[in-house]
């Protein structure tokens, strides 16, 4: 299982239409042409965290794949209300708001 964290800046009080957003995009073929296999959604004191889990890491090739297609571009042009980049000064695209994992643990079966 591979993994991805979007990092951003979110108003807290946004947090149902972000969600209804997502379930009614999760609800099309579109996960599953990314390879999103789950999604989870966070919000911390203003802070928006979008992780994403793939069944391996294509270096993000599925998404690059589908970033024209109208449904993906429909959800980011409805979150834009709502989502704001983190560093708008650095942000150019989804990349520039990936946190970087630098430890991982996992129990031994």
């Amino acid at each position: 299982m591979h993994s991805t964290l979007i990092v951003a800046r979110m108003d807290p009080g946004s947090i149902l239409q972000v969600a209804e957003l997502f379930a009614d995009f999760d609800a099309t073929e579109m996960p599953h042409r990314m390879g999103t296999r789950r999604r989870q959604l966070f919000e911390y004191r203003g802070l928006y965290f979008h992780l994403q889990d793939s069944d391996e890491d294509n270096g993000g090739k599925l998404i690059q794949e589908a970033r024209n297609d109208e449904r993906f571009v429909r959800i980011s042009d409805d979150l834009k209300p709502y989502i704001e980049a983190y560093d708008p000064k650095t942000w150019r695209s989804p990349a520039d708001a990936m946190a970087r994992r630098f430890y991982s643990w996992r129990a031994s079966a």
